[in-house]
């Protein structure tokens, strides 16, 4: 599964009359129909389709969002933000795509070096000769 797109197969389904509170760590690819509450989401790779709900900081190497987010993001790959997203939260990735339609509050960090801050590295670069 090297990019997750609209579709692709996922080895996990919260359906859309269904949902889940806690805490959920799974490997391989969720897709989020329904209602996801909790601490954490930790996944290799995200959907919320357009009717799916998650409250929940999400950590995955991809997200595709298409429904509601109320969390940060921390994606070690990229975050794609479909026209009909709505996200209330902190974006942290290499790679973002925000599609026209998308309504997003929140600070976005782009940055490939995970290890520096975004801030630190810039304004180090600035001031180097």
């Amino acid at each position: 599964m090297p990019n997750m797109q609209m579709g692709e197969e996922t080895n996990s389904t919260i359906g859309l009359t269904s949902s889940f509170e806690g805490k959920f760590a799974i490997k391989g690819a969720i897709r989020i129909d329904g209602k996801f509450e909790g601490e954490a989401l930790i996944v290799d790779k995200v959907f919320i389709g357009p009717k799916g709900k998650v409250k929940s900081n999400i950590k995955a190497s991809s997200v595709v969002v298409e429904g509601i987010l109320i969390g940060n993001i921390q994606a070690t790959n990229r975050v794609l933000l479909l026209p009909t997203s709505k996200i209330l939260g902190d974006i942290q990735t290499p790679e973002l795509i925000i599609q026209n339609g998308t309504i997003l509050e929140g600070r976005c960090a782009i940055s490939h070096n995970s290890e520096q801050d975004a801030r630190e590295l810039v304004e180090n670069l600035y001031e180097q000769d």
